[in-house]
């Protein structure tokens, strides 16, 4: 049994099936797989989703289809859902509207999954640590005028004098991302997990009776 994740990028697609299985499988009797799909940005996700996640929910052995969107970048939002939590709450209703599959479920990385990351500063060289542990405390606050990804771009260049290589970086870093460090500072992260536990626990536990 498997989850069908849609990603919107190179990171994403290489990275988060195997850190979700990290929290996913210890706490299962059974573990289950994770392919994720890669779209060309945010705009393609929004406009296949709905063809895409039928063709996958045909098939016996999904689970369900995810979709991970970042919530910084995409310009979806109506002009008086100004908040993360606004346009959070208006996004996924909107989307899990369009694509109308019992299940199929729209997250947001809020703001970018790069704040997954900086919740954990052990993972980065020494001196990038000190500038990341400032702000690993509420990673998901980090906000739409400075998003992770620019945040760490900024540190990166300071400290090191070269930018931070979203791709590059990215897949070393979320290697070594402790999950359950993440899932403790990061509530929409941990909505997602709480979810996919759920869904593969109802699935699991239901085909050994």
């Amino acid at each position: 049994m498997k989850f069908i994740l849609f990603v919107e990028g190179c990171t994403e697609h290489k990275a988060i099936p195997s850190f979700l299985k990290r929290w996913l499988d210890p706490q299962l009797s059974k573990p289950v797989g994770i392919k994720s799909v890669r779209f060309e940005g945010w705009p393609e996700l929004v406009k296949d989703s709905p063809t895409k996640a039928k063709l996958y929910l045909s098939q016996e052995s999904v689970i369900a289809v995810i979709a991970l969107l970042d919530l910084y970048g995409p310009t979806i939002y109506p002009d008086n859902e100004n908040t993360a939590t606004e346009r959070y709450t208006w996004a996924k209703q909107h989307l899990e509207g369009k694509v109308d599959q019992t299940n199929f479920f729209q997250f947001f990385a809020v703001h970018e999954v790069e704040a997954w990351l900086l919740s954990d500063p052990t993972i980065f060289p020494n001196s990038i640590k000190p500038l990341v542990q400032k702000i690993s405390q509420s990673p998901e606050a980090i906000n739409n005028t400075m998003p992770p990804a620019k945040r760490l771009n900024e540190i990166y260049s300071k400290q090191t004098k070269r930018r931070y290589k979203k791709i590059t970086y990215g897949k070393d870093l979320f290697a070594k991302l402790d999950s359950n460090v993440a899932y403790k500072k990061c509530p929409r992260l941990k909505e997602l997990l709480d979810a996919m536990l759920k869904l593969a626990k109802d699935v699991t536990e239901e085909g050994e009776k």
